[in-house]
């Protein structure tokens, strides 16, 4: 709550104790800092979420998780939450790194999606999974943070005909290949 009404740079250990009713040294002892706090709680959320969807569709499960990120960045505290880590991960490295970890988590889960999709012969045999994965969402967080354009199911269904358009044509093909 204090994240999301005061953002990264209002965070406050003492005032989280307060909230939490807890012992100011309970909440030290346990994070010593802010960033420590939003680091464990991305890692709480990565853990959280829903794990992947495996239809046998590529397209199935990309708009699946196209809509995964887009119900989460239209809730109206997740989306701030989110917000309110981007922004804090721009000038905060523990942060950045938090994040880094979270997201390379819930690409990890979504990969396998892509990788069958090139067992079952839709992709090409050197089609980047992560990146795959990385384009389904991209547009939902850049829609998000530059435009006050409502974050509904239609953009996120054209984020994942996008990505998987582009996966077909060969766009996210290793390099070298």
């Amino acid at each position: 709550d204090a994240l999301v009404e005061r953002g990264f740079s209002g965070l406050d250990l003492a005032d989280l104790a307060q909230r939490a009713e807890v012992g100011r040294t309970t909440v030290y002892r346990r994070w010593g800092s802010t960033t420590a706090l939003v680091a464990d709680l991305l890692v709480d959320m990565a853990e959280q979420s829903l794990p992947r969807t495996c239809s046998g569709s590529l397209a199935e499960d990309l708009r699946a998780n196209a809509r995964l990120v887009q119900r989460t960045l239209a809730d109206p505290r997740q989306g701030a939450l989110f917000r309110a880590v981007l922004v804090a991960a721009n000038g905060d490295p523990g942060t950045a790194e938090a994040l880094r970890r979270f997201y390379q988590r819930r690409v990890e889960e979504w990969a396998p999606c892509v990788t069958e999709a090139v067992e079952r012969g839709e992709l090409p045999p050197d089609t980047d999974e992560f990146e795959v994965i990385r384009a389904v969402s991209a547009p939902l967080y850049y829609r998000m943070l530059t435009t006050a354009e409502p974050l509904d199911e239609a953009a996120a269904d054209r984020a994942a005909t996008a990505a998987e358009a582009a996966a077909r044509a060969g766009a996210y093909r290793r390099q070298g290949s």
